[in-house]
């Protein structure tokens, strides 16, 4: 049964994905979601935490367990390709125990159907087989089986994230074994037949070490193993990466356009584009876009001796704020999108997603106001956070016994070479003991000087409070004890609250149910205009006293952007009003953002 699913190549009929949530939150959710038919992303970054779950699941499974020490030679690559292998043969297990289920109420192989949308004609022709008799319904059971595809374990690495490494003489490694490369090395190795998405913009280097495996090059039935997908802000963006790609003969299967802000995780403010136009872009030049990428391409892989049919088509998805169905929806139609991504809602479903006890109670009962846009990543990138968080408790802890800053075991954000030879990591103790240390000299004033330490101590560790929930919910020894979580939930969880089944989430999507609290709640695109507009006014304001003509032509433009946005939404009311019934109120939200933004001084000659 496996070989054959693999080898057609079959898609499930859901049309959401749960995106990458931090280093743990969605490590293991292919195990827990996959043989439902439910796609998922999980980060392949952190490799200490992938051979620790590696253990957890062999041990869960009474599999055997070989560990990969970290000294030993291309560990970190080695690591990710046996987890992933091992995390391709649970799903295989499970999907294949599912097949073989009869189909009685309750159990795995019809709760497979129940969660499917039901505008798809496996659910129509589940729903038929149940008022079905006789040989009838024996002919209709076995199609049903045959069409039970699993979803797709796709991994993420954060372009970024690249950090050059050293052998055991303190000597520098060739650049195939930095942490990005030796990441997608992993997945590139592995048996799984899924995508890579890259996030957090353009790695020549990484980007140009994908052309050293077959693997992502078109069968000569144009199919490929491994797919690229790019995880983009813009479609500018979209364009210039997949064009770097095309000449290389790489093939883009999807642009998975994430909002700027109003997501989880590191926020990728565009200068002032909303994710409705941008989706706007995408539908108008798609045809374009997939025929210059697809000539591209082509041209390319001609000239590496490539034959095939033809190549893959291109898609399109969303993420980033969804929160309704009638949203969802929307934008499905409206955008002619294939998918939407729906992550921090997942958060809050223990069957998806692997979240403390500790930690998702808080954000069960969390306010609005608890979730903020920090600048607490050493990546200099804002970071959506979680006041409650115990990741948060640690650092003001340590704030306040005059040791701020982790002790940086890690150190894959380690990118900082302003006071060491060696890149450090600006949340390390090490960085922000000597940064202290030099504002001091600097400073006098007493007030700036307490805002420049703030500024220095609210970076956080990520690498272990990101991945440290995973641990926890798996009873799992902790890296040097540290029990710290970080968590990093968009705004939007902020209309959830509670612990839900996974049944009752994708219920929501799709429509069957209602789980939103009673907290007003805004339209998708009035809630990222409104989080675009404070980082806006915020952002002017910071940079209000010294403020540069290049910095007046940035803000004005941005302001522009905004307006141009608002005017768009504007426009969309009618059809809004058609499946959305709260789109009758975005008219006077709309305005009232507008007059908000038009008040916001660019400079103090203004």
């Amino acid at each position: 049964m496996r070989k054959t699913i693999q080898t057609m190549k079959l898609i499930s009929d859901h049309t959401f994905h749960i995106p990458v949530m931090g280093l743990g939150f969605t490590i293991d959710t292919p195990v827990k979601v996959a043989h439902f038919g439910i796609s998922s992303v999980l980060s392949i970054v952190e490799d200490h935490l992938i051979e620790q779950m590696r253990e957890v699941i062999c041990r869960n499974e009474n599999i055997e367990y070989a560990p990969i020490p970290a000294e030993s030679e291309d560990s970190r690559a080695k690591r990710i390709t046996a987890y992933l292998n091992l995390v391709q043969k649970i799903v295989n297990r499970n999907t294949d125990n599912l097949i073989l289920q009869p189909f009685e109420i309750g159990n795995d192989l019809t709760r497979y159907f129940e969660l499917l949308p039901d505008n798809s004609d496996t659910k129509s022709l589940y729903l038929k087989m149940l008022k079905m008799t006789g040989l009838e319904r024996k002919s209709a059971e076995i199609e049903l089986r045959s069409k039970i595809i699993p979803g797709t374990i796709d991994v993420n690495i954060m372009t970024k994230v690249d950090k050059t490494n050293y052998g055991k003489e303190g000597e520098q490694l060739p650049q195939e074994y930095s942490d990005a490369l030796s990441a997608l090395r992993g997945f590139a190795n592995s048996d799984l037949s899924s995508s890579v998405v890259f996030s957090a913009g353009l790695n020549p280097r990484l980007y140009s070490y994908c052309e050293k495996f077959e693997d992502f090059y078109p069968d000569s039935n144009g199919e490929l193993k491994k797919k690229i997908i790019l995880k983009v802000s813009d479609y500018r963006s979209a364009f210039i990466q997949g064009k770097f790609l095309a000449k290389k003969g790489l093939w883009i299967s999807e642009f998975r356009v994430e909002s700027g802000l109003n997501c989880g995780g590191h926020a990728f403010a565009t200068d002032g584009l909303l994710l409705g136009p941008i989706l706007e872009e995408f539908k108008l030049n798609r045809d374009k876009l997939f025929k210059e990428l697809y000539e591209t391409c082509l041209a390319a892989l001609v000239l590496k001796g490539k034959t095939f049919q033809e190549l893959p088509g291109l898609k399109v998805s969303a993420q980033g704020g969804i929160g309704t169905a009638n949203e969802n929806q929307f934008l499905m139609e409206h955008y002619d999108l294939d998918a939407t991504g729906w992550g921090s809602p997942f958060l809050l479903v223990p069957e998806a997603t692997s979240v403390d006890e500790e930690t998702i109670q808080k954000l069960a009962t969390a306010r609005q106001s608890d979730y903020f846009l920090s600048h607490s990543s050493p990546l200099g990138i804002p970071f959506n956070n979680f006041r409650h968080s115990s990741s948060e408790a640690q650092r003001q802890i340590r704030i306040a016994k005059s040791r701020p800053g982790s002790p940086c075991y890690k150190k894959f954000l380690s990118t900082n070479t302003e006071f060491t030879e060696k890149p450090i990591c600006t949340a390390s103790r090490e960085y922000q003991n000597l940064k202290i240390k030099q504002v001091q000299e600097q400073i006098s004033n007493e007030e700036e000087l307490d805002a420049a330490i703030l500024k220095i101590t609210e970076k956080d560790c990520l690498c272990e409070g990101l991945g440290a929930a995973a641990l926890i919910t798996n009873n799992t020894k902790l890296s040097h004890g540290l029990k710290a979580v970080a968590i990093c939930p968009g705004p939007n969880l902020a209309y959830f609250s509670g612990v839900y089944t996974l049944k009752e989430m994708v219920d929501h999507i799709y429509g069957r149910t209602n789980i939103l609290n009673s907290l007003k709640r805004p339209h998708v695109f009035v809630n990222e205009l409104k989080i675009y507009i404070d980082y806006f006014k915020k952002e002017v304001e910071t940079s209000f006293k010294t403020t540069t003509e290049k910095q007046i032509t940035y803000f004005n433009n941005f302001k522009k952007n905004l307006l141009s946005g608002i005017d768009y939404y504007s426009s969309l009311v009618p059809y809004l009003k058609m499946i959305d019934e709260i789109s009758g109120e975005m008219k006077d939200q709309l305005y009232e953002l507008k007059t908000k933004l038009e008040l916001v001084p660019i400079s103090k000659s203004i």
